[in-house]
């Protein structure tokens, strides 16, 4: 299917590995002009050739600054914003919770969309074809006990998400949220490691525990998660907008 976006400028959060790094390669091979950013320099060393990027931190409002200079510098404009960076946050009880990993937390999951969503409008204003896409989580519909502040950001994304719908419906700029469930790689296994070592059960326990909780018992990929972004970017989502779209095997639960 020929999405018709070849040649749509581009601006992904975190695209050194997992999400980030998938939506940004998927955009590349339909013929976009990508440009990502992450504090991993070594993974943004190894993307392929075409794909421009730098090390920024989009919860420093002044890396994000900066980051806007380089990506329209290169890109000519924007269309499109992936608002992909994010942290798993800590994992323990409410009482329990360090109060600098909740604001970091929020801070990296949160607040660094509002950051790169007021630099982005004033250009995505220019595009015929404006969309900013948002990363929250099935933890934005669902309570995740022992995870509050992580599942606070993300139900925040979503509040964020349909406020800026809309605000800028007139503009012609439509605003989705993604909700991915249990996504294959390091970090999902992270999360499921602390998540365990709280409840005193073993990893296969605690990854039973939550695929018990989804109708499709496998992991989310990445390149699945690309590939719904990919279509609301394209001229083929022109009307879709405001929307929180699940994409979690059908999870009813966070355990």
């Amino acid at each position: 299917m020929d999405l018709g976006i070849e040649g749509l400028r581009v601006l992904v959060t975190a695209g050194a590995a997992g999400i980030g790094r998938a939506v940004a390669e998927a955009f590349a091979e339909e013929g976009a002009k990508v440009f990502t950013c992450d504090l991993d320099e070594a993974g943004l060393a190894t993307l392929p050739a075409g794909i421009g990027h730098r090390r920024a931190d989009v919860a420093d409002r002044h890396e994000v600054a900066a980051l806007f200079e380089a990506a329209l510098a290169q890109l000519g404009g924007l269309d499109v914003l992936v608002n992909n960076a994010g942290i798993a946050g800590p994992t323990g009880r409410l009482e329990e919770i360090n109060p600098e990993d909740w604001d970091r937390c929020l801070e990296v999951c949160l607040t660094s969309q509002f950051n790169c969503a007021r630099l982005a409008i004033p250009h995505l204003r220019r595009s015929g074809n404006a969309s900013i896409v948002n990363l929250s989580s099935a933890a934005g519909r669902h309570g995740f006990a022992l995870r509050a502040p992580y599942a606070a950001a993300k139900w925040g994304v979503i509040g964020l998400t349909k406020s800026l719908a809309i605000e800028l419906g007139d503009d012609g700029i439509r605003v989705n949220a993604i909700l991915p469930g249990l996504v294959a790689g390091d970090r999902q296994r992270r999360v499921l490691e602390a998540k365990a070592q709280q409840k005193g059960i073993s990893f296969t326990e605690m990854e039973r525990l939550a695929f018990s909780f989804t109708s499709i018992k496998d992991y989310v990929t990445p390149r699945q998660l690309a590939d719904q972004i990919l279509f609301l970017a394209s001229p083929r989502g022109r009307t879709i907008s405001g929307q929180a779209i699940s994409i979690d095997g059908d999870t009813r639960m966070l355990s």
